[in-house]
């Protein structure tokens, strides 16, 4: 998964100098993509600005190097949109973040788009637990000597017993959460959490302390 359609996304939300995206994967987008270094974000967006898909204005600072504010253009938004709503081929392990990085820019995607998504997800992970879970798992060994082979079977059984549980739970999540899609319990959450957040924004600050906004 390419650095460039992440940030794609995050654009889209709202325009952004290197430094503040960089900020977004020291936080929140820490979970999409580990380690992503200044120097990545900043060849990242070089490119994508050769590409068309975004575009900046210069901010001018108070020091050496103003700053650039970097916003998605039309062609960026179609690159994000054939990347989200493209082809989807499940990667064999169900920990990867290709399916997480698209579920977290949903926004960009029709209700049947995300479905389709999601089911594609959800029909790979069932057949790999029909696949997987009752295989032979036995092993034919000659190990020298020091090879304690209690201790490395009952390792091996631990080991399959959490991917097991790991799996299931992941499954019921995403069924769920398709259950919900479907019978628009999702778009109700997401409705109220954006309501919540809006009254928040427009309380008043109790005496003697100030309210910090996203904005």
């Amino acid at each position: 998964m390419k650095l460039e359609l992440l940030l794609l996304g995050i654009l889209g939300l709202r325009p952004a100098t290197g430094y503040e995206l960089k900020k977004y994967f020291d936080a929140h987008g820490r979970f999409l993509r580990a380690n992503t270094q200044m120097s990545q974000v900043y060849r990242a967006l070089a490119k994508m600005n050769e590409d068309g898909w975004v575009r900046f204005e210069v901010d001018p600072r108070p020091g050496p190097q103003d700053a650039k504010t970097y916003h998605l253009t039309d062609a960026g938004l179609t690159a994000l949109r054939e990347w989200l709503a493209g082809p989807y081929t499940p990667p064999e392990w169900f920990t990867d973040r290709e399916f997480v990085a698209r579920l977290s820019f949903a926004g960009y995607l029709t209700e049947d788009e995300l479905l389709r998504l999601i089911d594609t997800e959800l029909d790979t992970r069932r057949a790999q637990v029909a696949r997987d879970r009752n295989r032979d798992r036995s092993l034919d060994f000659d190990a020298v000597p020091a090879f304690d082979a209690e201790l490395e079977f009952g390792i091996g059984n631990r080991l399959h017993e959490w991917g097991s549980n790991g799996i299931d739970l992941y499954i019921e999540h995403i069924a769920r959460l398709r259950e919900d899609l479907v019978s628009g319990r999702l778009r109700a959450e997401g409705r109220a959490a954006l309501q919540g957040a809006a009254d928040g924004a427009q309380a008043p600050a109790p005496k003697g302390k100030r309210v910090t906004t996203s904005r």
